[in-house]
């Protein structure tokens, strides 16, 4: 019999207790709903252009123009995520897609769509999605509590494939009886759900420390030097990148497999599709045993040698028969590498970067799959749909090894929790907080015996004042005193100095514990601040 205790654990670390609280669960059913419109759409979207060209390369353009704004709007889109409402951000641009989807669907309904025009909407569509898409994954934070985080990411996953599973199927019914405008306005509908209970949610406000937000080109630049030199994150990138150029293949050549190599119907193309979510919706139920057993790094490598089983079988395929067996391998295998993956890059970042920290890892993943369609398009129009295929396998088969010394989650153990534990700066008056740049100062006095001990540690703290904010950074020793070494970093402004104050965290000031023990003065090290001095009249 279990007890309370044990209970409370498993119930804790069930993959459906994110469930158990009320705005994720509403917003889970919602995104559900709506994720089948999409996928209804976009089998419609990619069997239409299958009837209106023979391109090889046109065709796989369709997945180009839906991930390649991903690639062009991600940065920007991950910083708005973090300087502006999430909740309003999502609210407009889902409204935006919803008339965007409609107008297509009376493109479509009175046949003046050609391949252009076609991959304009889509490009279109695919760029609401780029905008929203780093402040959807930034707020389950804020929806569910720690403990429940990596369920809920996992929940997220199992939502996507369970539209992916229904959509392309029940496209392929709704098309054949309404025809191919029905899916479009279908999606349209789909939205209006999400964005009731966006208007129905109030989420509690973070303190804003009294500081006024980023400003836009700012927190574009810091956001982007902060992936630079955080190390927990950029092996993920590195993973992420050498998985999604080889396994898109697929998704950019199905409709191809299903028109060309099998010879068959819409249907059937909308089975394949719905095929691949139904093998991602039972891979993720897996998951939790296959990680504890394999490991994330193991877990991410078996599910890429499964992603090269899929597409040889894709490569052979012939008959319904062995489609179906490549799609269910495919869908197992994606979710298996996509979800560690994805909880790799949450727990690498902390709050006040995660938006512009996941739109990096997005547009890594969509940009790597945007290459891969495109190369796999024009290798299929001059070798054909099978050694396109093949082709790709043996990439995927060769990176396993290559990659295998960037490991994932390591960012799991850190503590990314602010530690608010830097003292004010000592100033004689008020300070602009436009002033700057500022140079920060601190001088350490290190025994000979602990040089290579300091200079490793500081080392490892100059990748914190870069992540945190600084431009410049770099550590001195006086040549007329061996030992008395002096720190030295940038920032941009006053008000970005302070911004630092509130972001470094726990597992920062635990690097910084450390190189003040190796400090021998009788104080404490001597901190200064300069600000740039200009004319009054610049």
């Amino acid at each position: 019999m279990a007890t309370p205790d044990s209970t409370k654990a498993q119930t804790e670390g069930s993959a459906l207790a994110p469930l158990k609280h009320p705005v994720f669960a509403a917003l889970w059913i919602a995104t559900v709903v709506s994720n089948v419109g999409t996928w209804m759409q976009n089998a419609a979207a990619g069997w239409l252009m299958a009837g209106l060209t023979q391109d090889a390369f046109i065709v796989s353009l369709v997945q180009v123009a839906t991930m390649l704004p991903v690639v062009l709007l991600g940065l920007p889109a991950g910083a708005l995520a973090d300087i502006i409402d999430r909740r309003w951000l999502l609210i407009t641009v889902n409204a935006g897609v919803t008339l965007v989807v409609a107008a297509l669907g009376v493109l479509v309904w009175f046949d003046a769509v050609t391949p252009w025009i076609l991959l304009l909407f889509t490009f279109l569509v695919g760029a609401g999605s780029a905008l929203i898409a780093p402040a959807w994954q930034a707020i389950v934070p804020s929806l569910v509590p720690r403990d429940d985080l990596q369920a809920a990411i996992s929940l997220n996953s199992v939502g996507i494939n369970i539209s992916r599973a229904i959509g392309p199927a029940l496209a392929g019914i709704v098309i054949g009886l309404s025809g191919l405008a029905a899916p479009f306005w279908l999606n349209a509908i789909s939205t209006l759900g999400v964005i009731a209970v966006l208007f129905w949610w109030r989420p509690t406000m973070a303190a804003a420390g009294g500081l006024p937000p980023e400003r836009f080109r700012s927190a574009l630049g810091i956001g982007w030097r902060h992936v630079r030199n955080n190390r927990h994150l950029t092996a993920t990138l590195i993973r992420a990148a050498g998985f999604f150029v080889f396994a898109s293949a697929y998704w950019a050549l199905l409709p191809l497999v299903a028109r060309d190599q099998i010879a068959t119907s819409p249907e059937l193309y909308g089975l394949l599709l719905g095929t691949i979510g139904v093998g991602a919706v039972g891979g993720a139920f897996l998951l939790p045993r296959l990680k504890a057993w394999l490991g994330p790094d193991m877990l991410v490598a078996a599910a890429t040698g499964g992603t090269v089983v899929a597409l040889v079988l894709f490569g052979i395929a012939r008959s319904p028969h062995v489609g179906l067996a490549a799609a269910f391998i495919a869908g197992v295998s994606w979710i298996a590498v996509l979800a560690p993956l994805n909880v790799s890059a949450q727990v690498a970042l902390p709050g006040w970067v995660k938006g512009r920290g996941l739109a990096i890892f997005a547009i890594v993943q969509f940009g790597a799959m945007t290459i891969g369609s495109a190369l796999w398009g024009q290798v299929a129009n001059h070798a054909g749909l099978q050694a396109a295929h093949f082709f790709a396998a043996v990439g995927a088969l060769i990176f396993v090894p290559l990659l295998a010394r960037w490991k994932l989650q390591t960012g799991a153990d850190v503590d990314l929790t602010p530690s608010m534990h830097w003292a004010d700066p000592m100033v004689s008056g008020e300070v602009e907080l436009d002033r700057g740049p500022v140079q920060i100062i601190i001088e350490y006095k290190i025994a000979a015996q602990d040089r290579e001990a300091f200079l490793a540690t500081i080392g490892e703290l100059r990748s914190e004042r870069l992540r945190d904010g600084a431009y410049d950074w770099d550590v001195f020793e006086d040549a007329a005193e061996p030992g008395r070494m002096v720190e030295t970093f940038l920032v941009s402004s006053w008000l970005e100095h302070q911004r630092q104050h509130r972001r470094v965290t726990v597992s920062d000031q635990d690097v910084q514990s450390r190189l003040h023990q190796l400090h021998k003065g009788t104080k404490p090290p001597i901190v200064q601040h300069f600000i740039a001095a200009r004319p009054r009249n610049h």
